[in-house]
């Protein structure tokens, strides 16, 4: 709350200003979360701890012993300062059953309404409740917040279909949002818009020694963790940007109106049915560029919410040319023209539920009998470079194939350039080359070992099957722990396997609790559709599914300590959520 009247994820970026780290009093609670990063990381990062560091979880009734001592009015520490209306009440004016006392004026607001939590130890974390003017909390009710900064008199009011919290209470509601969307993953949607709380965090900075700091610190010596919005209102602006939110931990950056200077060398390559890999020169910027903005067909498509200068484009219809460009942005939100356009076309849809990659080996060096380190260019003829270390070439199977030689102390490999799309199998055919015996060579997708590929003196074909890495992966098949022989290998494919992508609305409302947890997981489910639920390691390897009907508990027991994606799947939507194990 601000009694004085002072008046999207994007980006990784240095800045020219002090180093962002927390005072003293908060370096021990803040540890492990890296301030340098911003965007998702940031998020991510911050996600963890908040979860993590809330261990007691209050049931609803147990709100009264904690809650008014949050709230109180810093003029009277016998009272309440009370939400939207700025009242101060006697603390013993509480509503309820077992309170002696009268009148009883005041009661619980949810500003994030009760009803749309989905997380049952939600209703009763104090970080999301405020006390409120019964009629007050009435004339609120469920309805999202709106923009009603242009009101006169600056006070609250409702629209019938929408609230406006007032001058004074717009960024204490826009943290408290915030908070929700980062403990709980609760969409801004139900209840406003992203940009809207983004503009109330930075018109209505944190009063110091006021109610928000108070509540962060009582709240956390209840349930132990706080609201890293109200410690510091411009890790809002790191993680999402949209108008620049007070640093309470140093300086905010200098004002900027510069803009970027524009993308240069935009090209495509990698194209798929449904994909097309981009990459671009820098932008240059005098605070620094902290996102690049893709333009499909001159309509914004994605960001990268990264400095980074390239992305996969996916979601791409088969058979079809595209027109991309892209921009650059800065921390202040300024952003340079488009830069020149490229054009590129997907390929050919696979309908046979195939392989949607290959490599032949066909583009191989030329034959050559000794053994040695191997680079060529791939089947999809992109610049990056398969590589096959103690290899010869003068081998085929089907027709030219890589030979590596894994005998006693040799150590051959093949080793794939970054592909995109993921992979759920993998197909290759073998043979022993020359005199020898039978064996396996070990499989490993992004460093993870899938499983193993068997060789012998006969041509035969091998697949790994559930797989399934999302996103860029990398395949090594290599030697394993015995001796082997020296390996023919040729016409490697393996299926993709989609990325995690946004559902409809039905799949967002799906709940999962506790969150973290130990053992069991509640998984909520809105309405009886058939759901397949898949969790993955932070590495993207696949490790727990099954299939369930409707809402059901989870054993989740086995999994290690650490964070985890949750994918459920309804026909053709999916939904992401995080999940935190103990």
């Amino acid at each position: 709350m601000k009694q004085l009247y002072i008046l999207a994820f994007l980006f990784t970026t240095s800045f020219t200003f002090a180093q962002l780290a927390p005072p003293t009093e908060l370096q021990a609670y803040y540890s492990g979360v890296d301030f340098t990063k911003t965007g998702t990381e940031l998020y991510d990062d911050l996600a963890v701890k908040t979860i993590a560091k809330h261990t007691l979880f209050l049931t609803y009734g147990e709100r009264h012993q904690f809650l008014y001592d949050a709230d109180e009015d810093p003029s009277n520490s016998s009272n309440v300062r009370l939400i939207y209306s700025g009242e101060s009440r006697s603390k013993t004016e509480y509503l309820s059953g077992s309170n002696p006392n009268s009148p009883q004026t005041f009661n619980t607001e949810h500003v994030y309404p009760r009803s749309l939590l989905g997380d049952g130890t939600a209703e009763a974390d104090l970080h999301l409740l405020r006390t409120c003017d019964i009629s007050v909390n009435s004339l609120r009710g469920n309805d999202p917040f709106s923009d009603g900064s242009s009101t006169p008199n600056q006070a609250y009011f409702s629209t019938g279909s929408s609230f406006f919290p007032g001058w004074d209470w717009r960024g204490d509601v826009a943290r408290i949002i915030m908070y929700v969307n980062l403990r709980y993953n609760e969409p801004f949607t139900d209840v406003g818009t992203l940009n809207l709380f983004l503009e109330w965090n930075a018109a209505d900075p944190v009063s110091p020694q006021e109610i928000e700091d108070n509540r962060n610190t009582v709240i956390s010596g209840v349930q132990g963790n706080r609201n890293p919005f109200i410690d510091n209102p411009f890790l809002a602006t790191l993680i999402w940007g949209g108008t620049q939110a007070e640093n309470r931990w140093g300086e905010n950056p200098p004002d900027d109106t510069e803009a970027p200077t524009i993308p240069t060398n935009l090209m495509a390559s990698n194209e798929t049915s449904a994909s097309v890999d981009l990459n671009w020169t820098a932008s240059t910027d005098d605070i620094g560029v902290t996102a690049y903005n893709i333009f499909v067909d001159n309509v914004f498509y994605v960001s990268t919410n990264s400095s980074a200068t390239n992305i996969t484009v996916t979601g791409l219809s088969s058979e079809t040319t595209y027109e991309f460009a892209v921009l650059a942005r800065d921390l202040a939100n300024n952003t340079s023209a488009l830069s020149t356009s490229v054009n590129a076309t997907t390929l050919e849809a696979n309908t046979g539920g195939g392989s949607c990659a290959f490599e032949t080996f066909e583009n191989i060096p030329d034959n050559n009998s000794s053994y040695s380190d191997r680079t060529w260019t791939g089947d999809d003829n992109s610049s990056a470079q398969w590589q096959a270390t103690r290899a010869r070439t003068d081998q085929s199977i089907n027709s030219r194939a890589i030979t590596i030689d894994v005998r006693d102390m040799s150590d051959g490999s093949i080793t794939s350039p970054l592909l995109s799309n993921g992979i759920g199998s993998l197909t290759v055919t073998t043979q022993r080359a020359f005199s020898g015996g039978s064996g396996t060579l070990d499989v490993s997708v992004n460093e993870v070992f899938v499983g193993t590929i068997p060789y012998g003196s006969d041509v035969q074909t091998s697949t790994i099957s559930d797989i399934n890495f999302n996103g860029n992966v990398q395949i090594l098949i290599s030697k394993n722990s015995s001796s082997g022989d020296r390996v023919i290998i040729d016409d490697l494919s393996w299926t993709c396997f989609p990325s995690l992508s946004v559902g409809d609305e039905v799949l967002k409302r799906v709940k999962i609790y506790p969150n973290p947890t130990k053992d069991l997981v509640k998984i909520d489910l809105t309405q009886n559709i058939e759901t397949r639920i898949e969790i993955y390691d932070i590495l993207g390897k696949r490790i727990l599914t099954t299939e369930i009907k409707e809402s059901t508990s989870l054993n989740v027991s086995s999994l290690k300590h650490g964070l985890y994606l949750i994918r459920f799947t309804q026909k053709d939507k999916s939904e992401t959520k995080r999940l935190i194990i103990q």
